[in-house]
């Protein structure tokens, strides 16, 4: 592994800058498992960094935002293949690359164990479930404001607006995704409730109406690309992180629970959350149009989020009694990873200051 002095930030970042242009001709490699194991040299240079990122984050405790950022787009470009973007199909020759596989697997158990750090664990399994969401859902529903909540209301210029889109539309250009890939499986009441918030995430099967569609008009208001992943080197990892984690979770049956938690948490907290941006757009002059992908979900993710309670949460904590607090661990790691996420959305656009 090559010797990259910690303090040398800049030769960091350089080393990290030519892994990432590496792994992105790996990962479009016509057959890649078999070109890799023919010439298996060709992934070193690439393995040294990510081991040497795994060391420096998760063992060394090193705070290195680029080394963060490397791994975490590095699980984005793996991650992105199992969506289709109505882009040329041999895009996807490696989506079952047990190469990918190898690579996002040694990275998530690192980083999942890090992450689980975060949270208090330890008291989760003695809580009265039930109870434990109903308060945290009248917590986040209404809560109170924070100096970054008054700083996107009251104070970001357009130019700070456009930047908090650009990071957004990661997300927002490609809505509810993860979402569709826990409907398939037995029907039941659980499964009807899910699908209910995926068909109005989709605007009930009228592209116009479908959530995307409201944050494109607000991209163009703006002047902005319109283009999925357009502002993709703008975004921070810690935004990365939040995409990141939902794939993981939607991905695996087994954390399913966790999954239905993080939904929760999110569909609780967006309308207060978009409700400092739908104001933000009104203070600078914007359109209905310009911030009407927070006006509709202001409206509809109040409803979303009595659903997700009531109907979700609730009745799968009593189905999995025993794995029940899995719920609650989901819906604490959400709110953590969201926050974090939110933090270096606010640290972004103080930067254009």
């Amino acid at each position: 592994m090559p010797i990259v002095k910690q303090a040398d930030k800049s030769a960091l970042y350089t080393y990290y800058n030519e892994a990432e242009d590496e792994f992105a001709q790996i990962i479009n490699k016509s057959n890649l498992d078999s070109t890799i194991k023919l010439s298996p040299g060709l992934m070193t240079n690439f393995e040294d960094a990510v081991n040497l990122a795994l060391i420096d984050i998760y063992e060394n405790n090193n705070e290195c935002d680029r080394a963060h950022l490397f791994l975490q787009r590095v699980l984005y470009r793996i991650n992105r293949l199992k969506l289709f973007w109505f882009d040329n199909l041999d895009n996807y020759a490696n989506e079952d690359s047990t190469v990918l596989f190898s690579i996002r697997k040694k990275i998530e158990t690192k980083w999942m164990e890090w992450e689980l750090n975060h949270i208090e664990t330890d008291l989760i399994d003695s809580l009265v479930y039930e109870k434990a969401l109903k308060k945290r859902f009248r917590e986040d529903f209404n809560p109170l404001l924070n100096k970054d909540s008054f700083f996107l209301r009251d104070e970001i210029s357009l130019a700070g607006y456009k930047r908090l889109l650009a990071i957004t539309s990661l997300d927002g250009l490609v809505e509810a995704s993860q979402l569709s890939r826990v409907l398939g499986g037995v029907s039941n009441e659980i499964q009807v409730i899910l699908t209910k918030i995926f068909w109005e995430e989709y605007g009930c099967g009228k592209l116009t109406r479908k959530h995307s569609s409201h944050f494109i008009k607000m991209l163009e208001e703006c002047d902005m690309d319109t283009y999925p992943e357009a502002y993709l080197n703008l975004v921070p990892w810690e935004v990365l992180a939040n995409i990141n984690h939902s794939f993981l979770l939607s991905e695996r049956k087994q954390n399913y629970l966790r999954y239905i938690g993080g939904l929760l948490y999110i569909e609780t907290s967006a309308p207060s959350s978009f409700q400092n941006y739908q104001k933000a757009g009104k203070r600078l002059g914007l359109s209905e149009a310009g911030t009407g992908y927070w006006d509709i979900h202001i409206k509809e993710d109040i409803r979303h989020g009595e659903w997700m309670l009531h109907e979700v949460a609730f009745p799968l904590a009593n189905k999995y009694i025993e794995q029940a607090w899995q719920v609650v661990l989901g819906y604490d790691q959400q709110r953590f990873i969201s926050s974090r996420a939110i933090k270096s959305i606010v640290k972004s656009i103080r930067e254009l200051c």
